[in-house]
């Protein structure tokens, strides 16, 4: 394996479902895997509204950064899927309450996706960070 991979974890954000990494440092970036709306004190969903998950994959996503001694405003491009697209607006909302600087994240989202855990949302990001 490239010697320059770092692996991120934190228990502020779920561990991964699968065979991932929560993120990963390379070269400046930190690569962060799909982020659901699972409280990681309960392992369970949190809330059973887009906009309610989504509030709670952007905390996660947040807690991953920090671990990785980034911040959410070094994040240069995020996607979101969507179980069902008429969510947009809703998670929109909680994803503009995060991402406040002048320069928006570039983005793309699309909907009607299966999503694990019957998850009605799912967040990834890509932050360029300081090198530590």
């Amino acid at each position: 394996m490239y010697e320059n991979l770092q692996a991120v974890a934190t228990t502020e954000a779920p561990s991964a479902l699968g065979a991932y990494s929560q993120a990963v440092k390379a070269n400046g970036f930190v690569f962060v895997s799909g982020q659901l709306g699972i409280d990681p004190s309960t392992g369970d969903l949190d809330g059973v509204t887009a906009a309610s998950q989504a509030a709670r994959a952007l905390k996660n996503i947040k807690a991953i950064l920090d671990a990785a001694g980034c911040g959410i405003e070094h994040v240069c491009r995020a996607t979101i899927y969507l179980r069902n697209v008429e969510d947009f607006k809703e998670v929109d909302t909680e994803y503009a309450k995060v991402f406040t600087g002048t320069v928006k994240p570039a983005r793309v989202a699309f909907g009607n996706n299966m999503i694990p855990k019957g998850a009605l949302v799912e967040i990834d990001v890509i932050a360029v960070c300081p090198q530590n």
